[in-house]
């Protein structure tokens, strides 16, 4: 059986710098292909409690996005030939402003960003940005889109979108069912590769996704473990790695 590709989601500098790095070295010897990590946020949109109370955390020690992409730079001069995704919400970007924010993570390692409210036709001029310092833009696409704005998204040629397989905030197990699969054939019907997640747990279900996307995405399950087993480095290397080769069927 093939591997399946894995895009793994952390929560920069959570629940230390250190710590968060070993799970980054674990989820890369289990087998993922991409590391998505997390500039925490304060007021998620999409997050559920997981990765919710583990941004706080990071947050209450005064961790700023500096901090965050000086980790993302480490984990690209560790770890070269894994691409780095940064995902987080649009007033860290915003903010800084998106030309300045888009230079600084590419210049750190960054490969594409996930910003999950800001829409892909009013996205303050992020996927300009992007493209312009060498990364792409990777829109949101949820179910609850209606058909005629899903369409135009599939069609407005990205390389790549991430499929919110369900409605809601993500972390709670979600069913792959017809429904799922005809989602996600409506996701691609351009021609963009599809990263499928939310609420992607077990190998069970990476195996029901891996035909229909580029690689499926799973991230409150790492952030719950890690969370486990934050007073042993070792535990926590091997619970996150060994989750890390259930979901790719290594």
């Amino acid at each position: 059986m093939p591997k399946i590709k894995l895009m793994s989601h952390l929560v920069a500098g959570y629940p230390t710098d250190e710590l968060s790095f070993t799970a980054a070295r674990a989820l890369v010897d289990g087998g993922a292909d991409i590391l998505e990590i997390q500039l925490p946020f304060s007021d998620p949109s999409a997050d559920g409690p997981a990765i919710q109370g583990a941004c706080t955390k990071v947050l209450q020690r005064g961790y700023k996005t500096a901090d965050g992409l000086a980790f993302i730079a480490r984990l690209h001069k560790e770890f070269p030939q894994v691409k780095i995704y940064l995902m987080s919400y649009g007033s860290l970007v915003y903010t800084p402003g998106v030309e300045n924010f888009c230079k600084r993570a590419a210049a750190a390692g960054v490969t594409g960003m996930i910003i999950p409210d800001l829409p892909f036709d009013y996205d303050e001029g992020l996927t300009a940005a992007c493209r312009a310092n060498g990364m792409e833009n990777i829109p949101v696409a949820a179910p609850s889109m209606s058909p005629a704005r899903l369409k135009q998204l599939a069609h407005a040629g990205f390389p790549y979108i991430y499929a919110a397989l369900r409605t809601g905030i993500t972390g709670t197990d979600t069913t792959i069912d017809k429904n799922t699969l005809a989602f996600l054939k409506s996701v691609g019907e351009g021609g963009s590769k599809i990263y499928g997640g939310f609420g992607i747990s077990n190998g069970q279900q990476s195996h029901a996704l891996a035909d229909y996307v580029e690689a499926i995405v799973a991230g409150s399950v790492f952030v719950r473990l890690i969370t486990e087993n934050q007073n042993d480095e070792e535990a926590l290397y091997k619970a996150v790695r060994t989750k890390a080769e259930e979901l790719t069927g290594r």
